[in-house]
């Protein structure tokens, strides 16, 4: 099943997407989801990020060949930090170059957990049932910020520097996916979700022994190597480039990017 949020006119609502139709559904993906009998037209609408999160939570440092490039051990248990929910954007919309730092921003593709239902205290068996599916997102990130605070939210939570999209898919294995980042067409970053060293249970099993995952969270589940800060010399984004990321199975994030 792939789901979407989108804005026709005015009226904001959730779709079912099927053989390139789109189908308008009454509720939301967390209670009762129930499609109309006619589709529509996908170009009469507007995509948006598919789901609006209470929380986005975040994972560092989840691939083994991204701790490598960096020179870094693998964590012994996932390393968490959070995006403030106001960072999220959707397909297609801008990504904003912050007046502070503006060279100095650099991507990161993506997998990202939506759950569900709310839980707490799973085990791993029990994780997957609280998972609703997998959305694309880009980790968009401030290094100067970052590695000058030596911790990471303020550097992450910039408008617009967490895109989704285009669609939540719910039958796909989140742990074998091929991901890949382009930037003006060129590929930044290529691998796949098996290189993460924590698998998609054992993140929100973990995550939610120590908190309450509410219906629509979002789970970034760390980035792949060919970032940015890690190329001799490092190669951020800039405006004018458009940004692409895309996961076997679910889609392609584009949005462009945009000075201050």
């Amino acid at each position: 099943m792939k789901i979407v949020r989108f804005q026709q006119n005015d009226q904001i609502q959730y779709g079912l997407v099927e053989h390139d139709r789109l189908y308008p559904c009454d509720g939301t993906p967390f209670d009762n989801l129930l499609p109309e009998a006619d589709a529509i037209d996908m170009q009469s609408v507007t995509l948006l990020a598919p789901v609006c999160p209470p929380n986005v939570i975040c994972l560092g440092l989840n691939y083994r060949r991204h701790a490598d490039e960096i020179g870094l051990p693998y964590p012994p248990e996932p390393l968490l930090f959070m995006k403030a929910s106001t960072s999220v954007c959707g397909p297609y919309d801008p990504i904003v170059l912050p007046a502070h730092s503006p060279d100095s921003i650099d991507h990161e593709a993506e997998l990202a957990i939506v759950i569900g239902k709310k839980a707490a205290n799973l085990s791993e068996d029990e994780a997957d049932a609280a998972i609703l599916g997998y959305t694309v997102a880009n980790d968009v990130s401030n290094r100067a910020v970052q590695f000058s605070d030596g911790q990471w939210m303020r550097a992450k939570s910039y408008d617009t520097f967490c895109p989704l999209g285009p669609a939540i898919v719910t039958d796909v294995d989140g742990d074998n996916l091929a991901i890949e980042c382009r930037v003006g067409g060129e590929v930044r970053q290529s691998s796949n979700t098996s290189d993460m060293i924590f698998s998609c249970c054992q993140i929100v099993a973990y995550i939610s022994r120590f908190m309450t995952l509410l219906p629509g969270t979002v789970i970034l589940t760390g980035t792949p190597e060919g970032v940015g800060f890690s190329r001799k010399p490092p190669v951020y984004l800039q405006a004018g480039q458009l940004l692409e990321t895309s996961i076997a199975g679910i889609g392609t994030l584009a949005n462009p990017i945009v000075a201050a």
